[in-house]
């Protein structure tokens, strides 16, 4: 049978989603508690692999077993052996047709800046602190010219493994909530490190420092020196993956105030 979970963390203690040798990873933590329950080893295939410090509240991944256990076993049961900052959210038995990155039609990401001239004492893993003054609206301006299929060359990382720098942008919202200045942005998928430079150059007309038109300008050059900095990995969480409605799998939940989801179109 073919298991989907969906999986929250705090990546902030990780060296990202992906098993690497000598570095603590997430999927080495779930698929050590997978082998404690099932007492067999499993490899599971998540929607989306994040980087070093990247959370998630929405991570979704399928393993197939012939290990037959209750749904609480591979909710209960492994969330008794993951560590603290990991857990299992859901679990659902699923027809051999549904892929956890493949099957999926979008990813939705969510960057969290702390905008205040002082850093924050708690929450120091799970936002980005900014201490100059940020103009949400005029990066939200800014940040409207990436809606649609582009070439998102300017926004990519130098050792993006993508066979092609074309992505579409459903949406993108950038907004402030007191001292929390929000960025959603929901995509068919992303390049390597594609969000945290977004959120780098569009903090560049935040400053003021160039006009919303600049932006638009980077995207055409398809130049990444021309953007601005990656921005620091603790702010963003992988918050919901879409996929198609006969799936039928929950809907994410996103948890603390601040993660609270948007209403805007």
């Amino acid at each position: 049978m073919r298991i989907a979970l969906c999986i929250e963390y705090d990546g902030a203690s990780y060296s990202g989603w992906q098993r690497q040798s000598h570095r603590l990873c997430v999927q080495e933590c779930v698929e050590t508690a997978i082998e404690k329950v099932s007492e067999k080893h499993h490899d599971i295939t998540c929607a989306g692999r994040t980087d070093a410090g990247v959370h998630a509240t929405y991570q979704v991944v399928h393993f197939d077993t012939d290990v037959v256990r209750p749904l609480t076993a591979w909710t209960r049961g492994l969330n008794s052996n993951l560590p603290d900052t990991v857990c299992v959210r859901w679990a659902k038995e699923m027809n051999d047709d549904f892929h956890a990155r493949f099957s999926a039609t979008a990813r939705r990401y969510r960057y969290i800046i702390f905008n205040d001239e002082l850093r924050p004492g708690i929450l120091k893993g799970g936002v980005s602190h900014v201490y100059y003054p940020l103009n949400a609206e005029l990066m939200n301006q800014a940040a409207q010219c990436l809606v649609g299929e582009h070439d998102f060359t300017s926004f990519r990382a130098a050792n993006c493994q993508s066979k092609t720098p074309f992505r579409t942008v459903k949406k993108i919202h950038v907004y402030r909530q007191g001292k929390y200045i929000i960025m959603d942005v929901e995509a068919n998928a992303f390049l390597h490190h594609m969000v945290r430079n977004f959120i780098g150059t569009l903090m560049v007309v935040g400053r003021e420092l160039e006009p919303v038109s600049w932006v638009e300008h980077v995207l055409k050059l398809k130049n990444r020196v021309e953007a601005g900095i990656t921005a620091k990995p603790n702010g963003l969480y992988l918050i919901d993956v879409e996929y198609p409605a006969h799936f039928e799998l929950p809907k994410s939940d996103l948890g603390p105030l601040f993660l609270q989801s948007y209403t805007a179109s």
